[in-house]
């Protein structure tokens, strides 16, 4: 759903001009799917994920429970479109192995790569990805995220991997080119990591496409 206030997606139209047949950004949520979720970090996330949804926004998440589907059922609270990449090969597996969410998701990609392996196609498919709680998987898609130079969000006061990134990053002492963004609030943070997409990522996509066959070219 194409946004409503001016402020928003149209910031990236009023800078690069319209850009209809570029993909819009896309926002991957990656954090706890169970153990103690804080009703604070459950509602926090909710409202990032429909900011997400509001500015006319993609959100992904590894269609897990926890965390992650809180930002889902956020987003589709303001009409957002979400996309789940799932461990499982097939809708029957998606729920008889894995028990996953369904509800609230637009697309479901079936990867059969299991758990962890589906957390690399869910970070290559963001723009953008949030840290929120977490434990040893979020701990595997942040080192992923990292490793790839890719643009951060770290929620911060949700507690888990989310509130010891300073520390990760201490030890990691390493620049990929990743940027690690942190806020508590999380409209603030969606506008922290739309507007370094606009400053820095977005350049070198669009000088990509600038001459570029955007109908592919056939074989």
């Amino acid at each position: 759903m194409p946004s409503s206030n001016p402020n928003d997606q149209n910031k990236i139209t009023a800078s690069y001009g319209n850009l209809t047949e570029f993909p819009k950004m896309v926002f991957g949520v990656m954090g706890s799917a169970g153990g103690d979720l804080p009703k604070s970090a459950r509602e926090s996330i909710h409202r990032l994920g429909a900011e997400v949804g509001k500015r006319g926004y993609t959100l992904v998440t590894g269609i897990a429970p926890g965390l992650p589907h809180d930002s889902v059922l956020g987003a589709k609270s303001e009409g957002g479109l979400v996309i789940g990449i799932s461990p499982a090969q097939s809708f029957t597996e998606h729920i008889a192995r894995y028990n996953s969410p369904t509800r609230g998701y637009d697309i479901i990609v079936y990867t059969g790569s299991g758990l962890m392996g589906r957390e690399v196609a869910n970070i290559q498919t963001c723009d953008a990805v949030v840290i929120v709680g977490g434990r040893s998987g979020t701990l595997g898609e942040f080192a992923i995220a990292f490793d790839q130079a890719k643009l951060i969000g770290v929620l911060e006061g949700t507690g888990g991997i989310a509130d010891h990134i300073d520390d990760l990053l201490k030890v990691i002492n390493k620049n990929t080119g990743a940027k690690v963004i942190g806020h508590t609030d999380p409209i603030k943070l969606v506008e922290l990591l739309e507007q370094a997409y606009i400053d820095e990522v977005l350049p070198g996509y669009l000088e990509l496409i600038e001459n570029h066959e955007t109908d592919g070219e056939l074989e």
